[in-house]
């Protein structure tokens, strides 16, 4: 066993009060053999030799403290920079925030993990479909039905819509992709709100015919010059007003774009009178792949990333977008832009 100074001062110091009260009690107990005072004498001895251990036993104690959280600061740089020393209760302080960081990292990465799982899920399964088409398509024109022309051409129509179908899901993930990693910078302008809308509404018109849909403009004035990425405010708009075309379930559907100014901000509203979205959905329409109606989506050949990009899209913005629903009465996105000064 190595010897310690601090050991061998306590050693002595102990064998000394002994000694003491040795020579003490020897030298006065003739004289108070059996007195109240031989016993005071006694209980004074001890209560001395008592002070003297718990002292000493304080330096030791502390002593080592200091030595074994020297050990564990060397051993955990990172997590011990204090130039004052610190106690035991403050060690096991820090130890406990160690030890709660440690487990929320670890929950970090199974969410990390699982989150990677269910998207390369869902990617998989987004390209899956379209290239089984194209493979059957393709299969079916190599074992002579490419010299039908009806067949030819109906089978090289739906080869050419699978191939549209991937692009956009290629398109749109790499869309979120620029969005989370700060790849796509926004660039700032002033723009007539209104005239964008209208431009929307031009672009989706012809979807729009096709299942009766009619598209309004409610506005306060006849310009509203707001202050922000006019080419993603214009996506976000097409990715919404599109889902409202798509998910119309009646005739004459009627799909509405209301500006509304308060302070500093246009608030705009985008609803519709269609479907709807049940209750248990709407926390998990903004997610990547989620559709509130997947064989019609997948009918349509949306990638089920239009919401995801319109909420990134607002992000980037500082803005956030919200939604109101009663289903089978139709469906409503908030979201607000800051007017120009």
């Amino acid at each position: 066993m190595k010897l310690s100074p601090l050991m061998l001062v306590t050693a002595l110091l102990l064998t000394f009060t002994m000694a003491l009260v040795a020579l003490v009690y020897e030298r006065f107990h003739e004289y108070y053999q059996g007195s109240a005072i031989n016993l005071l004498m006694i209980a004074l001895a001890l209560f001395v030799t008592f002070l003297i251990n718990y002292g000493v036993l304080v330096i030791l104690f502390k002593s080592y403290d200091k030595k074994q959280i020297k050990i564990i600061s060397e051993t955990f740089p990172n997590y011990f920079v204090e130039e004052n020393p610190i106690s035991l209760q403050e060690l096991g302080e820090k130890f406990s925030d160690i030890q709660h960081d440690a487990d929320a990292k670890v929950e970090v990465m199974q969410e990390m993990d699982k989150y990677r799982k269910e998207y390369l899920g869902n990617v998989s399964h987004e390209l899956k479909t379209p290239l089984f088409s194209i493979q059957g398509y393709v299969e079916t024109l190599m074992d002579g039905g490419v010299e039908n022309l009806n067949i030819r051409d109906k089978y090289l129509d739906r080869i050419s819509k699978s191939v549209d179908r991937i692009l956009n899901i290629v398109q749109d993930l790499d869309m979120i992709s620029k969005l989370e990693s700060g790849q796509i910078s926004l660039s700032y302008s002033r723009f007539d709100l209104n005239a964008l809308v209208r431009e929307v509404f031009d672009l989706l018109d012809l979807e729009a015919q096709k299942i009766s849909a009619k598209f309004t403009l409610f506005t306060p004035q006849s310009t509203v010059w707001v202050y922000a990425d006019r080419k993603q405010i214009s996506q976000v708009l097409v990715n919404l007003l599109a889902n409202a075309v798509y998910y119309c379930n009646r005739e004459k559907a009627s799909i509405n774009v209301e500006i509304n100014l308060l302070g500093s901000e246009a608030i705009v509203k985008v609803s519709d009178n269609g479907m709807g979205i049940k209750p248990e959905s709407l926390a998990r329409i903004f997610e990547r792949f989620y559709r509130v109606d997947s064989a019609r989506s997948r009918k349509e050949g949306g990638s089920g990333l239009g919401l995801a990009i319109v909420k990134h899209i607002m992000e980037a913005h500082h803005k956030t977008i919200d939604v109101q629903s009663v289903y089978l009465e139709g469906t409503q996105f908030i979201f607000r832009l800051d007017l120009t000064p």
